[in-house]
């Protein structure tokens, strides 16, 4: 049986169509469809409910320690208030997920994941944690909306007065509109905005208050349709598409994530031995037709690699497709062939991102 985030009852009473997602039931779309909403992040804004992905602290003397083991960046030299991203990798240099680590102060980080690995992950972390350390899973008490697009900061400035002002930072215990929430100037759909974490009670309230103030400017509440065009637009890879337990980070292009110079990680050892043979590359469709995820990519007569998402492209007009591929193929302009439905599609590698503001 699927579970509800606090906003089902607002996704219904706007007429929001509701489909099993990671184990919730979520909107997919609401009235005004995909491509308006699409558009709205875009151009003005789109608020989402992303009350879904999971919340984990780990916090404790050796909070750092446990952190730097578990995942391939380096946490060391990392400020209160900032945001960093990482892979978790398995022993065999496998993706168990990828994450966002928010540090608190030096013994508290609030880590998010992503909803269908949360109680995976959870796991993970307990089976693998050591010394003074303790990690809690607050997911099933935390709501989280994510406003984004480029009027996002003009509306959330409007019930909140210490919004954070880089890319990849936060501002915890802060105000919004009178409810107490940790905000992020972080996102998934390649435009401006913020991500906002507060308790579940309190998170209907600030969706009307936030539609309330976006309306003015074009807000439209959108849903996982456009958050997935819009990701797959700025090429921001999807645990379970773009990676997997099989597939490493150095294989999907996430080599800014993975420090080998680090003392120590799981799965670094199997990283540095094996060779990386195959890589994340975007695709342009240039015969008719769409292209999805795993369908079979060739150049000539030899399979060379798999699309891991695809989609239209509603900004670009065009299909567009990420593809895991052979590394010698990765030049751009090459062309390739996709088979969609038992004919082969053709199609050129472009570079990635396919859009950006």
């Amino acid at each position: 049986m699927e579970l509800k985030t606090p906003l089902y009852e607002t996704h219904l009473s706007i007429k929001g169509k509701m489909v099993p997602f990671a184990g919730y039931l979520m909107p997919v779309q609401y009235e005004h469809g995909i491509l308006a909403e699409h558009k709205a992040v875009r151009e003005q804004c789109g608020l989402f409910d992303v009350s879904h992905m999971g919340e984990i602290v780990c916090s404790g003397k050796d909070a750092l320690l446990n952190i730097n083991y578990l995942l391939s960046n380096d946490f060391t030299e990392m400020e209160a208030g900032s945001c960093r991203y990482s892979p978790m990798c398995n022993e065999q240099g496998g993706v168990v997920d990828d994450l966002i680590v928010y540090k608190l102060n030096d013994e508290t980080y609030f880590i998010v994941v992503n909803a269908s690995n949360k109680d995976k992950d959870y796991a993970w972390m307990k089976a693998h944690q050591q010394g003074n350390v303790e990690f809690k899973d607050l997911s099933g008490d935390i709501a989280q909306l994510a406003l984004q697009g480029p009027k996002a900061e003009a509306i959330l400035s409007r019930l909140c007065t210490e919004l954070p002002d880089k890319y990849y930072s936060f501002k915890a215990n802060v105000d919004v509109g009178g409810l107490k929430a940790l905000v992020s100037r972080t996102g998934y759909t390649g435009e401006d905005g913020f991500e906002i974490y507060l308790a579940n009670k309190d998170a209907a309230a600030l969706w009307e208050m936030l539609m309330q103030e976006g309306q003015a400017d074009g807000l439209l509440p959108c849903g996982l349709g456009a958050r997935d065009t819009l990701r797959l637009e700025a090429a921001m890879p999807l645990y379970g598409h773009e990676m997997n337990d099989e597939i490493t980070p150095l294989e999907t292009n996430l080599k800014f994530a993975v420090k080998l110079n680090k003392t120590d990680f799981i799965g670094k050892e199997a990283l540095l031995a094996q060779a990386v043979k195959r890589t994340r590359v975007g695709l342009k469709v240039i015969g008719r037709g769409i292209v999805r995820e795993a369908m079979p990519v060739y150049k000539g007569d030899q399979k060379i690699g798999v699309t891991t998402s695809g989609t239209m492209s509603p900004t670009l007009n065009a299909a567009i497709a990420m593809a895991l591929i052979d590394k010698e193929y990765k030049e751009m302009g090459t062309k390739v062939e996709v088979e969609v439905r038992g004919r082969r599609v053709e199609a050129e590698i472009v570079r990635l991102p396919f859009y950006k503001k």
